[in-house]
């Protein structure tokens, strides 16, 4: 009888990977410290924003490619998505920033204030133009970790807290703890609050174009809105400085002024993994498969890598995105 395949790490990696091998009928186990998703991993922390093309202003091809694989299959796996699109806006005396993320992304239109209206009338009053993403959408990360955990756990998938020896194949999807075998990782650190805003409505993701503080806004339902923004190249996983909040907190407020009036709910923050040239890697070390390097790709970017990790499991397929057998 074959040894199940370990996976390492119960994160979007580690939960999408084996979600995507349970599904090819792969008989699997997966080790992790904590009992559920909570706010000791980087994913629970996360924008869940479905937006490849946005993407496109800063990342390389492939995020803009495999990432528009990623909205399919949540649904595919039972996970909730919002097809709404998203917005990008800038306020008047920035309007370069508008300008010169419109020429670097595509499969965007561009509405003026009436169009504007249409779509989210509480920006139309703020914002002469906007770059409209109708093609992309958003997820709430936490619902999707607590689906697919469960989903897992329902289906008859062993979840472990204590580290044993593994006797099969073992594919590695730690995040940062997994630097003990890929030295290169680093950690770039990201900030976020939740407000819950009543007088404000936003019905999908909303990017502030800004040279120095960019801001997004993803509508997380019943008046809650999770912002984000910064982006530090720090390992410090939990320290949140006054100047970030400060930071985030004043562009929500010119986005809308209704986020002055909004309770603060919750801070957080935490380093994601990345390489170099932050682009994620299926790598093979030895006998053992790593899943790492996502940087803040996160939930854009692994399903399709998910899926690429099932083609060399199941069919032997070696990956032409991403991969680099160490040996």
């Amino acid at each position: 009888m074959t040894a199940p395949i370990t996976i390492l790490g119960a994160g979007i990696v580690g939960l999408s990977v084996a979600t995507e091998l349970h599904a090819r009928g792969v008989a699997l186990r997966v080790y992790d410290p904590a009992p559920a998703p909570g706010p000791h991993g980087c994913s629970w922390w996360a924008g869940g924003m479905l937006a490849p093309f946005c993407e496109g202003e800063s990342a390389e091809e492939p995020v803009v490619r495999l990432g528009q694989l990623a909205a399919d299959w949540c649904a595919q796996h039972g996970v909730d998505v919002v097809h709404n699109g998203s917005v990008a806006v800038a306020l008047s005396r920035d309007a370069q920033e508008l300008d010169r993320f419109a020429r670097r992304t595509e499969r965007h239109e561009t509405l003026d204030r009436s169009a504007l209206s249409q779509i989210e009338p509480h920006l139309a009053d703020r914002f002469d133009r906007a770059l409209f993403f109708k093609d992309e959408a958003h997820i709430n990360p936490r619902q999707m970790l607590t689906h697919l955990r469960t989903q897992l756990e329902d289906g008859g998938v062993e979840f472990i807290s204590e580290a044993g020896t593994a006797q099969g194949q073992t594919i590695d999807c730690r995040g940062l703890a997994a630097r003990d075998a890929l030295p290169d990782l680093r950690g770039v650190k990201g900030e976020m609050v939740i407000l819950n805003a009543p007088d404000v409505t936003l019905s999908r993701p909303v990017r502030l174009l800004h040279p120095r503080y960019p801001l997004y806004i993803v509508p997380r339902g019943d008046g809650h809105y999770m912002l984000g923004a910064t982006q530090l190249e720090s390992e410090d996983r939990k320290r949140v400085t006054v100047r970030s909040v400060l930071e985030l907190l004043s562009a929500a407020y010119a986005l809308h002024p209704g986020f002055g009036e909004a309770d603060l709910v919750e801070i957080g923050t935490d380093a994601r993994p990345a390489f170099a040239d932050n682009l994620p890697r299926i790598r093979r070390i030895g006998d053992v498969i790593h899943v790492n390097g996502l940087f803040r790709h996160g939930y854009l970017l692994t399903p399709a890598l998910a899926q690429l990790v099932g083609d060399l499991i199941c069919d032997g397929k070696t990956p032409e995105d991403f991969y680099e057998d160490h040996g």
